[in-house]
């Protein structure tokens, strides 16, 4: 499994202008064959960043989720609102039982 966490440093207005991008950006990944995940959150004590979690069954299904069309949802919403910063790291992952 591919796991893909983003770090998106911002603020509040742009959050409020990209919000629709965000969630039809979710409605559209998680339809994608091999998507687990693909979520949008805004950190409960830092509401000026933006998180993305994404899950892959694996890297083959991770660069068509590139190749496909409404990747530029997502590009034209950032470029018209950039972030501060960001960052945005890819694990391969196994899942386990949690620790008990």
């Amino acid at each position: 499994m591919i796991v893909v966490n983003g770090i998106f440093e911002t603020d509040a207005d742009s959050i409020d202008a990209i919000r629709s991008a965000l969630a039809e950006m979710e409605v559209a990944c998680k339809a994608e064959n091999g998507c687990h995940d693909y979520t949008f959150s805004v950190e409960v004590n830092n509401p000026n960043v933006i998180r993305l979690t994404e899950k892959w069954d694996d890297l083959d299904a991770l660069r068509e989720h590139f190749r496909q069309p409404h990747m530029s949802i997502l590009r034209d919403a950032m470029s018209k609102h950039p972030p501060k910063s960001s960052q945005v790291s890819f694990f391969e992952a196994t899942e386990i039982e949690p620790p008990r």
